[in-house]
């Protein structure tokens, strides 16, 4: 059994950024890295666009202009102004060659066809420049840059509509245990609803992996060994849960060594999630969770979700930690250390009640985890706690 800090230097050491490529929509690209540099087709904006509503004005000494025209974001036609003529104009629409700048309406008399401002301008007043943004052939996104929703506006306000970026995870959820039947079915005796997969499936999703597939296994040993063999050669990561103890029909442990998996680590010292499994086949992770569901989802939470990011980001990331004023009193039993279910809001953090294993209700409710070191048995209101914030 190893420590807390051991199986996550395991873990952030031994899975490695995948660093194939896929090419994607722009608009179905969001949170992907890009695989490439990104050049700009075009100048942005493609011609010198009025920055607001009001009248480009083709310069002269006097504050009174002739109104001649009009032009609308969208027109293309090109109003020839001679000095001391105006045209109004409106947001994103092009300025004519011949105006010099444009004033915002709020700063205009108008009298018929003649305007008036309170005072001269500048050139270029309120005009974006052709190429103002980025110019055509200069590089607009670097390799490696996370599509965020800014990114991929920018990109479609370039005309760019596929990029190539880095492929994120192939994942297979493992779900194993006779006891388990799909929600909607008859619950007879002995059996429980399955929900760890689907906990699972929308912690991946919350976390914009999509790329996931989930696969039921009898306690059966053979095929147990088959079922794992398949989703080790199709995936980059599998979750499996349950069947990881020692009991006469936990067969995941028996099975992972059968196929010759790599034991990086089994069992960590902490509650909840002591029989956690983490190793690797080739390329392939492969971490056997605990099938208590607030054992597997916190396990997700501390270990998975750093693989996860160094699969992706290439950067090692881990879940943000703050120090945070506990506004419950908690007695640790046992010499373990522990990740309680909490709700953190505004330097505080309430340790919840209802920690067991394999209760969902107070996770449901949890928006963080405390983190109580194996040498404290004791928070009370006041003390500073170590607080994992979870994703929302």
């Amino acid at each position: 059994m190893i420590s807390i800090e051991e199986a996550i230097q395991l873990v952030k050491k031994n899975v490695n950024p995948i660093f194939a490529e896929v090419t994607k929509s722009v608009e179905k690209s969001g949170s992907y890295f890009l695989h490439e540099d990104i050049y700009s087709p075009i100048n942005m904006p493609p011609f010198r666009q009025s920055a607001m509503d009001g009248y480009a004005l083709c310069l002269h000494h006097d504050l009174s202009y002739n109104l001649i025209d009009e032009v609308k974001a969208g027109d293309a036609h090109q109003p020839i102004l001679k000095k001391g003529e105006a045209v109004r104009i409106f947001t994103g629409a092009p300025v004519p060659d011949t105006a010099d700048a444009v004033i915002m309406q709020e700063k205009v008399k108008i009298n018929g066809n003649k305007i008036s401002i309170e005072h001269q301008i500048n050139k270029a007043h309120n005009i974006r420049p052709l190429g103002e943004q980025v110019k055509i052939g200069d590089l607009a996104l670097k390799e490696g840059t996370k599509l965020t929703p800014a990114a991929i506006g920018y990109l479609s306000s370039l005309g760019i509509t596929k990029v190539s970026v880095f492929k994120k995870p192939s994942i297979a959820i493992v779900t194993t245990g006779n006891e388990l039947v799909e929600a909607g079915q008859d619950l007879t005796q002995g059996k429980i609803y399955e929900s760890n997969s689907k906990m699972l499936l929308a912690a991946l999703y919350s976390l914009k992996f999509y790329d996931v597939n989930i696969h039921k296994v009898e306690d059966d040993y053979e095929k147990t060994v088959s079922k794992l063999n398949t989703v080790i050669n199709e995936n980059d990561l599998v979750l499996i849960t349950g069947g990881i103890s020692v009991g006469d029909y936990d067969f995941v442990g028996k099975a992972l060594n059968k196929l010759k998996v790599e034991v990086l680590f089994y069992k960590v010292k902490q509650k909840p999630g002591k029989p956690l499994f983490f190793g690797k086949k080739d390329n392939t992770s492969i971490f056997a969770l605990p099938g208590n569901p607030a054992a597997a989802l916190t396990c997700f939470y501390v270990y998975v979700f750093i693989a996860l990011q160094n699969m992706t980001n290439r950067d090692i990331v881990e879940l943000p930690r703050v120090k945070a004023k506990s506004i419950s009193n908690f007695e640790k039993k046992g010499d373990r250390p522990q990740f309680l279910k909490a709700v953190y809001k505004d330097g505080g953090v309430e340790i919840l009640e209802g920690q067991n294993s394999s209760m969902l209700q107070t996770f449901a409710l949890s928006n963080a985890l405390v983190f109580v070191p194996e040498h404290i048995t004791n928070v009370n209101i006041n003390d500073t706690v170590e607080t994992i914030l979870l994703p929302v």
